[in-house]
């Protein structure tokens, strides 16, 4: 469990830097551990265990014992007057199965119960990706924000050297008001940041029945992109996904149903004995008797057509969702991949040229050497370059997580392996 919980939250953690006076931040970690704890979700599938606890125990019970009694000729006419002649039987009596129906209950109650544990794993990873969906929603918003604020930053010094060369009557008062615009729109993009970070709180503390948003900082970088394995690996761990495995189980529950349909054809011997006793004489003698009930065979044929027709269902849907799967796999591998090397791509050459680009058009604008739209065009164009950087990254997580979510397994090569990225200006 904890293996598989450390993939999901292995993205998110890498490249983490937390100022040392802050208050500790929550990790994926702990949303995890906190949606274990308090979903009703997981809670419902163990209490099912009880149930079919119960099931299992009466599915072991044989065909009860019966005690009898019986009296004839009593309370009759003539000799039959009262008890006079009047018998008496105790008997005891029973049914003997046949065709191992106490092994076929048995083994579908069984059955039942092992496949809780799958159904539990699968919806306790589909609850992890969620969580980490809604935790990475909360670090994009916060990331958001940073860049916002990368863009006023470069927003107020254009409007400090617009006002300069306004009051030197190098330029037109159209250009301060410009300026001052563009600031007011990048300052727009930051609440709007914070008004999404607020919403993502409240919505990730809701999946553990929190009423209030979370408070503390998030811990996560979303430019640190793991390393993962190759198409043909995941497809050979996607084979042991409990999406799949259910149907493992499901066809063992299947097949266990069509074994009890078949003992009902073997009709069930009843049987009873007893003592009767003859008022008249006062003697005493044994009783006894079976039967058999007959065409138990014909009857049972239905039911049996019905579960092996079941079983070709499973098959038929096992195939369907594997398909499924592996299409959703191949997908996401794709977007992955594409969606890393882009961010590497945008980290390492066109963000470094754009920086570049800004400061010298800074420093020519200043000069007068150039006028102020080209100077904003570049502004916005690191902005933006910024915002593709995030929204790429944002893309390669949520295809990371399904990777993860489908395969259930933890494939992070190694944290050395991830690439890093800061947003700063």
């Amino acid at each position: 469990m904890q293996v598989r919980r450390a993939a999901l939250a292995a993205w998110l953690l890498l490249g983490a830097g937390i100022p040392a006076w802050a208050v500790d931040p929550m990790t994926l970690d702990d949303a995890f551990d906190r949606v274990a704890q308090a979903h009703p979700d997981l809670r419902l599938v163990q209490a099912r265990t009880a149930v079919l606890a119960a099931e299992h125990e009466g599915a072991n019970q044989r065909p009860p014992w019966t005690l009898g009694a019986e009296v004839e000729n009593a309370l009759g006419t003539g000799d039959a007057r009262g008890l006079d002649s009047a018998e008496f039987t105790v008997s005891l009596s029973s049914v003997l199965e046949r065709g191992g129906k106490l092994d076929a209950r048995r083994a579908l109650a069984q059955s039942r119960i092992d496949a809780l544990a799958v159904q539990r794993e699968a919806r306790r990873l589909d609850l992890l990706a969620e969580t980490a969906r809604r935790y990475l929603a909360l670090v994009a918003a916060d990331k958001a924000a940073k860049i916002a604020q990368v863009d006023i930053q470069q927003r107020q010094r254009t409007v400090a050297a617009a006002r300069q060369r306004v009051q030197a009557g190098a330029s037109p008062e159209s250009v301060l008001l410009t300026a001052q615009a563009a600031l007011a729109r990048a300052e727009l993009a930051q609440a709007r940041a914070s008004q999404q970070a607020s919403a993502a709180r409240q919505h990730l503390a809701a999946l553990w029945g929190g009423r209030e948003p979370v408070s503390a900082p998030v811990a996560g970088n979303p430019l640190a992109l793991p390393a993962i394995g190759s198409l043909e690996t995941l497809s050979s761990e996607l084979q042991r996904s409990p999406e799949l495995a259910q149907f493992v189980d499901e066809r063992r529950i299947a097949e266990a149903r069509l074994n009890l349909a078949r003992t009902a054809g073997t009709s069930d011997l009843a049987w009873q004995v007893g003592v009767r006793r003859m008022q008249d004489t006062s003697d005493t003698a044994l009783v006894g008797g079976i039967s058999l009930p007959l065409g138990a065979r014909s009857r049972a044929q239905p039911e049996i057509r019905a579960a092996e027709a079941e079983l070709e269902v499973l098959s038929i849907e096992r195939e369907a969702q594997g398909m499924a799967l592996y299409s959703t796999l191949v997908e996401a591998h794709g977007r992955y991949t594409v969606a890393r090397d882009e961010v590497a791509r945008l980290q390492d050459d066109v963000l470094p040229k754009l920086t570049k680009a800004e400061q010298a058009a800074e420093r020519a604008y200043r000069a007068g050497a150039i006028g102020y739209l080209e100077w904003a065009q570049l502004q916005s164009e690191r902005t933006a370059a910024l915002q593709q950087q995030l929204d790429v990254a944002l893309d390669a997580q949520r295809a990371l997580i399904e990777i993860q979510r489908l395969t259930g397994q933890a494939m992070v090569a190694s944290a050395a392996a991830a690439t890093s990225g800061e947003l700063t200006p």
